[in-house]
């Protein structure tokens, strides 16, 4: 009977410890719009339930609206969304995953007005920026210390297209391809995805790739863009036209292969389309779309094909679902309404792919950024 007892005590403190040992974070970038203000949350993330709990925040950094994880997970990257002249920048901050806490660490110059996404390659050893206003982008090197250097290259751009909220580029997203080889960077204002090779040890360090740009359909405005984890294809969600293209990919290339729905039916100028995500098991693709939809549309991904069937649409719990995030389990789908001030966590069966909230929300002013990560 004693031994059983010692067997159970020595059990229930080593499962502890295991469950204490790994614990997975969400990270919030918002818009404070005052430096001074909290701008960038953690909470702790509850795998089985979908619960959040807040562990702390951090000022000092003016609009952190969008976040992104160095490799190794000991760095947060962010930029520092601003139209004033020489405001807009980059920020590295430094994560103690035992406390929750974060620590700013280095801030660099953007090279253009209102940055609005970064990108760090699979090595961790750049930092890719797209700056909106400023029609630009940027690469920053990267110290194994999370320090970000002065620019490296800043490239700008003047091109326009069809519509009047495209005068000028405006580069909307900085993401590196799976092999970190290349980086795209869709340009809402010219209807261009562009795509550089990065060659670390030449200059400039990036270089134009072969086609430079893919065009996409004038007026459509291509906003985000995700490659597939194990299928050669890339999906790119064009927030005015409300659709999402789908890009057979290779060596630097997209070739269209579809194009799909992500709006509701009614008929619109601008539908205003947000993010996009691949679920981790890579069999089904969410995007969102905001103001009168409000909607996260749910789609399965031919395996064979990689082409895209809408399969179903949820509500987002709120108003203007900018940015969301799936769980690295698969079980959970957190939304970042901005307008309505709140993160919605939605249940997500990994069979259908489909949504069903789970009641818990939390507010929290002008969520803008999400992003999610275990640490052991």
């Amino acid at each position: 009977m004693a031994r059983k007892l010692l067997i159970l005590v020595i059990s229930t403190i080593f499962s502890s410890f295991i469950a204490n040992a790994q614990q997975y974070y969400l990270f919030v970038g918002s818009y404070n719009r005052d430096k001074a203000k909290e701008g960038v949350y953690v909470f702790r993330f509850n795998e089985k339930t979908g619960a959040l709990e807040r562990v702390s925040a951090l000022a000092g950094i003016l609009n952190p609206s969008f976040l992104t994880i160095s490799p190794g997970g000991q760095y947060i990257y962010t930029c520092s969304e601003a139209q004033t002249p020489n405001v807009g920048g980059v920020t590295s901050l430094a994560f103690d995953s035992t406390r929750g806490v974060l620590t700013l660490l280095s801030r660099q110059d953007s090279g253009g007005d209102n940055p609005a996404y970064v990108g760090v390659d699979p090595q961790g050893k750049w930092l890719i920026c797209a700056n909106y206003s400023g029609g630009s982008l940027g690469i920053f090197p990267l110290g194994a210390n999370g320090l970000i250097a002065p620019a490296a290259q800043i490239i700008p751009f003047k091109d326009s297209s069809v519509t009047n909220r495209q005068t000028s580029s405006h580069i909307h997203a900085a993401v590196f391809a799976p092999d970190g080889k290349y980086a795209f960077f869709p340009d809402l204002g010219a209807d261009k995805i562009r795509a550089y090779q990065l060659k670390p040890n030449a200059s400039p360090v990036l270089q134009p790739a072969t086609p430079a740009y893919t065009a996409t359909i004038p007026g459509s405005g291509p906003r985000h863009i995700v490659f597939h984890h194990r299928l050669p294809y890339a999906y790119c969600i064009e927030e005015m036209g409300g659709m999402v293209s789908v890009y057979r990919y290779r060596d630097g290339k997209l070739d269209r292969v579809q194009r799909v729905s992500a709006h509701l039916d009614d008929k619109a100028e601008d539908y205003n389309a947000a993010d996009i995500h691949i679920s981790p098991d890579g069999l089904f693709l969410y995007a969102s779309t905001r103001e009168s939809a409000n909607t996260i549309f749910i789609y399965r991904v031919n395996q064979q094909t990689g082409q895209l069937k809408q399969v179903g649409k949820i509500p987002s719990g709120g108003v203007h679902p900018r940015n969301f995030a799936i769980d690295p389990t698969g079980n959970f789908v957190l939304v970042a309404n901005q307008r309505s001030n709140n993160i919605v966590v939605f249940k997500r069966d990994q069979q259908t792919g489909l949504l069903t909230a789970t009641g818990t929300t939390v507010s929290l002013p002008n969520p803008s950024s999400l992003q999610l990560r275990l640490y052991h």
